[in-house]
């Protein structure tokens, strides 16, 4: 998945949007690679259903905050680590997410510069 350095031009519009897809297809990928960790962990450490066990992963993974009480100590612990790593989880999916809109972007802007500089 490599980019355009500064020095060469902007990439066609229907190519960006192949990057942009790819992109949004591995960020999907972290979604449910990250909902299936906490749902398999509410379920077997928080002995709660799977429905109970998807709604809360998916709680917790947007920071909305847990919705059921965790009840024994091995629950306690996967929710307190989980929570941890939905926060990081997040903001990195939201950045694979967004990086190569920003990239462009910044490019365009960086392309213009330079042509006006000439």
């Amino acid at each position: 998945m490599k980019m355009e350095n500064r020095r060469q031009k902007v990439t066609s519009f229907p190519h960006f949007l192949v990057r942009v897809g790819r992109y949004a297809l591995f960020a999907f990928g972290l979604i449910v690679f990250s909902v299936l960790l906490g749902v398999i962990g509410y379920h077997y450490l928080g002995q709660i259903s799977w429905l109970d066990s998807f709604y809360m992963a998916c709680m917790i993974l947007t920071g909305m905050g847990p919705v059921v009480e965790m009840t024994t100590p091995s629950a306690k612990i996967f929710s307190s680590i989980y929570a941890l790593y939905s926060g990081v989880a997040f903001l990195s999916i939201t950045a694979v997410f967004f990086a190569p809109i920003i990239h462009r972007l910044l490019h365009i802007l960086h392309v213009e510069q330079d042509d006006n500089e000439n």
